[in-house]
């Protein structure tokens, strides 16, 4: 008997800039559309994402909520065990975890040497945290000693891990050990299969089957009913992601010309000419914007490549709340829901 098709996710990416109240007024208009996952990002010189989620996890009832991502050479693993598990209680069970190398961090001094092993060995230290394994653990960038364990009840000893990964060695260590990947800044469908392929041959190593592995794509999201507008808008807010992802892509060749132009101008704190010069195919690739029914589009598409969930980010709209009014309203009634074929 063939299993039935599996229902994809639609989640929503908050950047943690808000003031208290803000998030939870979001957070219940989006699960009652039908929002299944909410994010909070962790990017640098925002505000750390825990407190956001926790506004969120008291205000709602279904959506499965974490960060994404949190890092572990800003951030040590016994804090994430002690975040996540704080967070997972808050929501009686609805957290994940995500964990990514970062980005960024070189402006504050931190060098992130060997990702694969520190995300790999966070990874498994707080495994044990949360376990409660009292035989430790010993890595060469992460210790635990044995019978080290938490001084406070946890709500599940496991939470659902997400690795952010772009490149074939972090999509390999995702296939080992992770319940979904995410390819953040990404809305290229072509990337759905790319990471499939890496994710493969980390299942491979373990037995596991690849579709064990859910993959995610979530990328900046303006939407609005003036879709010229909305795109001018998404090229500014895209420019600093572009920066840091544009080689990371092997589906498409953006100008080399064209990405040194973006990076100079955003280290010059120029987003907006940076934005200018990014074409429409290269915006369309790295970015969700238009109209809500463009949007709609772009996202069936993705999910048409089997993707399981798609992610739609800040800054949502010209305006926050007219984003997300127009996300809830007008993009998610529109979106098919099958991964993997047959979305509408």
């Amino acid at each position: 008997m063939t299993a039935p098709p599996r229902r994809a996710e639609i989640g929503l990416g908050l950047q943690s800039d808000k003031a208290p109240g803000a998030y939870a007024a979001i957070a219940r208009q989006a699960e009652a559309a039908g929002v299944d996952v909410i994010s909070v990002y962790s990017d640098l010189m925002y505000q750390p994402p825990l407190p956001a989620l926790m506004e969120i996890a008291a205000v709602t009832t279904t959506v499965r909520l974490g960060p994404a991502c949190l890092n572990p050479y800003s951030l040590h693993p016994y804090e994430i065990a002690g975040q996540i598990a704080c967070l997972d209680l808050a929501s009686q069970g609805r957290a994940y975890l995500g964990l990514a190398r970062g980005a960024w961090l070189a402006a504050i001094g931190i060098d992130q040497p060997d990702p694969v092993r520190t995300i790999g060995e966070a990874a498994a230290m707080v495994a044990a945290l949360l376990g409660r394994d009292r035989t430790g653990y010993h890595g060469r960038r992460f210790d635990l000693a044995p019978e080290t364990t938490l001084r406070y009840e946890t709500y599940r000893p496991r939470v659902p891990l997400l690795i952010g990964a772009w490149g074939p060695r972090l999509g390999a260590l995702a296939g080992r050990i992770a319940d979904e990947v995410k390819v953040g800044g990404s809305a290229n469908p072509g990337m759905v299969a790319v990471m499939r392929e890496r994710v493969g041959v980390g299942c491979r190593t373990v037995d596991r089957d690849v579709d064990d592995v859910a993959i995610v794509l979530g990328a900046v999201c303006v939407v609005d009913e003036d879709g010229d507008a909305a795109r001018a808008r998404a090229r500014t807010e895209v420019a600093m992601y572009l920066a840091v992802v544009a080689d990371l892509d092997p589906t498409i060749e953006v100008p080399a010309d064209l990405v040194e132009f973006v990076r100079a101008k955003v280290a010059d704190g120029d987003d907006a000419q940076a934005g200018q010069a990014i074409t429409n195919d290269v915006l369309d690739r790295f970015a969700f914007s238009g109209t809500p029914e463009q949007v709609a589009a772009q996202v069936d598409e993705i999910l048409g490549a089997g993707a399981s969930r798609v992610e739609l980010g800040t800054p949502h709209g010209l305006t926050t709340q007219r984003g997300i009014d127009l996300i809830c309203t007008r993009v998610i009634p529109h979106i098919g829901r099958l991964a993997g074929g047959g979305v509408g």
